[in-house]
């Protein structure tokens, strides 16, 4: 009788040692590394700060490189005598009124490209697309004829619609894309429980836009505080140009007033960066919404 055997097992082979890594990871940076850079950058972008700040605070004539002693006469004089608090008031009511009209014509606009399904939905998102191309010059022409024969020249009003014609698009964009984010069973949830459309939308979709509209909205201030051509072109009164035409009268052909117009810069930028410091959260989450759970 014949007996298959079992062939014998092979012994393991043992490999060769392999040479032992450091144990640091590849994300431990050494913090050189991480400060040296940004000790430039923040030397690039603080120093321009701080020579503003210089020229704003110190006497005129001074050629001092610390603001001693500090005087805020440059600041009583653009505000006082160059109008600058006419300025400000204008900017102000322009930059409110922009935000409010992109943001509902935009919420309007974007949930209609979100939930909906239409012949021209492609060409028309093309067309919005394409828009972003167009620089703001090509549109003064054709927005000055209209504002013409509406008689809304040297208007707020004509300003404010070409900020928010000019702002429409990328608002629509960036706004469909956060309701696409909103799972769109919590609507038909609230349709079940009685409530219709905008009822549903308005309870159940807006409150989690909130992040969307801010980052949305406060772009909107932002581009229609600073803009300053559509005020150039549109506004020829003295009392109802913005802060960016102010801060051009400031400077002539001859001199320019450095104190005064370091000052009128400073006014200009406090209310930006005033609306990004209490809003910096809400960006940082309208910018990375996508995780939505239902």
């Amino acid at each position: 009788m014949i007996t298959e055997v079992a062939p014998a097992p092979e012994r393991a082979v043992s490999e060769p040692a392999r040479p032992r890594r450091s144990r640091r990871s590849w994300d431990e940076v050494p913090r050189r590394q991480i400060y040296l850079p940004l000790s430039v950058y923040l030397l690039f972008t603080l120093v321009p700060f701080y020579w503003i700040l210089l020229f704003a605070l110190r006497p005129a004539g001074s050629t001092s490189l610390v603001p001693w002693p500090v005087t805020l006469d440059h600041f009583q004089k653009v505000w006082t005598e160059r109008s600058f608090g006419t300025y400000f008031a204008n900017s102000v009511y322009v930059g409110i009124a922009t935000l409010v009209l992109t943001t509902v014509v935009a919420l309007a606009g974007g949930y209609a490209l979100a939930r909906f399904d239409f012949r021209i939905k492609r060409a028309f998102l093309l067309a919005l697309l394409c828009s972003q191309f167009v620089p703001g010059a090509l549109l003064l022409v054709p927005l000055f004829q209209i504002f013409a024969r509406l008689q809304m020249i040297n208007s707020l009003g004509s300003v404010i619609v070409a900020e928010t014609v000019f702002q429409l698009p990328l608002s629509m964009i960036l706004i469909s894309g956060f309701i696409r984010n909103v799972p769109y069973s919590l609507e038909e949830a609230a349709w079940v429980d009685g409530c219709n459309r905008l009822t549903a939308f308005r309870i159940v979709v807006l409150p989690l836009l909130r992040p969307g509209l801010i980052a949305v909205g406060s772009f909107a201030f932002v581009h229609a505080w600073n803009h300053f051509l559509f005020a150039l072109m549109f506004l020829s009164d003295q009392s109802k140009q913005t802060i960016p035409v102010g801060l051009n009268t400031l400077m002539s052909s001859d001199s320019v007033d450095l104190g005064a117009l370091a000052a009128g810069g400073i006014i200009a930028a406090v209310p930006v960066v005033i609306v990004f410091a209490f809003i910096q959260k809400w960006l940082i989450t309208g910018f990375s919404a996508g995780a939505v759970k239902g």
